[in-house]
């Protein structure tokens, strides 16, 4: 079975202690856990990968189009601005489904147009870790019997 790619962008490594008020208070472990615990609950294999760094996460969505059944990306601040981002997603060729932590449509104003949605199957903000679950039951719906 192919697993599942979750890619999570900038800052995310910092969870717990960047802005809690928006992230909340769990840790970047605390989320890699959740989600790996979620992806069982689905039948998924997960591989779960942070980067602050812009093109080791294109290489790693040029990487998913090969190895991946599909991908959670959390393209963090790429999310905003990020064409290249935007255009390696794109190509996948894969099921994509972004997520969010915090309801990006609620926050201030640069933050609420994602450059990502456009290519994605879908999007999940604004429910915590739980987006991440959310996101990989909407996944394994996707994705049918294909990920076997």
């Amino acid at each position: 079975m192919k697993p599942v790619y979750v890619l999570n962008g900038p800052n995310l490594g910092r969870l717990g202690r960047r802005e809690p008020e928006v992230y909340g208070t769990g840790t970047y472990d605390n989320l890699v856990a959740a989600v790996e615990a979620a992806g069982a609950d689905c039948g998924l294999a997960v591989e779960v990968r942070q980067t602050d760094d812009e093109a080791t996460l294109i290489g790693w969505l040029h990487e998913a189009a090969e190895s991946a059944s599909g991908v959670v990306l959390n393209p963090a601040a790429f999310t905003h601005y990020s064409y290249a981002v935007r255009d390696a997603a794109a190509m996948l060729g894969v099921p994509l489904v972004e997520v969010h932590l915090s309801n990006i449509a609620a926050r201030e104003e640069f933050r609420r147009h994602s450059v990502i949605s456009g290519v994605a199957a879908g999007v999940v903000s604004g429910f915590g870790f739980d987006s991440y679950a959310l996101a990989l039951r909407a996944l394994q719906t996707l994705l049918g019997d294909t990920h076997a």
